[in-house]
């Protein structure tokens, strides 16, 4: 599992398919893919990311409007076999040195409780994405099949599929690529990709 944004040209990669033919000059085949993360209009990621071992943008612990900003939010980060999603200041507090990250907000679901922020009488309702983690390795991507509210989707990571820590990636623009459920999503350029690549003959 990796994390993905420009290619060895510098080239924001913005969509699965460019994605999918870079990774096979390598010899590699992308398995399944989704959005990671809030970015801006030229598809930098708002807050942390890392690559590779690289911080390519540092952490964001400003205050601003839109989801991103309504804390806490959190980081989604790989290493090795472990993964986790961590509340930003606590991330940062850690001194991890992942060799992926990406921070998103609000974190949905935080050691076992909901965000106290996310409330179960909002009304605003959307296609929405985000990952979960269990046992500090198994890691849980959803994206909804019609409009949630925050608060369905939080439930969902907590009970449905017993995540204690759970982030929010994106709205709107959530997006999904996995060939054996017949998804191959190209509704608008992406900023950060999460993708599961395996090696050819594997």
């Amino acid at each position: 599992m990796r994390l993905f944004w420009r290619d060895g040209q510098g080239d924001v990669y913005g969509d699965f398919a460019r994605l999918e033919a870079a990774l096979i000059q390598t010899g590699e085949t992308l398995v399944f893919a989704m959005n990671a993360g809030m970015y801006g209009e030229d598809r930098s990621p708002i807050g942390l990311y890392v690559e590779a071992g690289r911080t390519l943008k540092s952490a964001n612990v400003g205050a601003g409007a839109g989801n991103f900003y309504m804390k806490p939010n959190g980081v989604f980060w790989i290493d090795g076999a472990r993964a986790g999603v961590s509340e930003t200041a606590h991330f940062l507090r850690s001194r991890l040195h992942p060799a992926y990250a990406t921070q998103s907000g609000p974190l949905l679901v935080r050691s076992g409780r909901i965000n106290q922020r996310i409330h179960e009488g909002g009304q605003s309702a959307k296609i929405r994405n985000g990952v979960g983690v269990a046992d500090g390795h198994i890691v849980r991507f959803v994206i909804s099949n019609e409009a949630v509210t925050f608060h369905a989707f939080a439930h969902f990571f907590r009970e449905r599929l017993q995540c204690p820590d759970a982030l929010f990636l994106d709205g709107s623009i959530s997006s999904l690529y996995a060939p054996q459920l017949l998804r191959h999503d190209r509704f608008l350029p992406l900023g950060p990709i999460v993708g599961v690549v395996e090696k050819k003959g594997k």
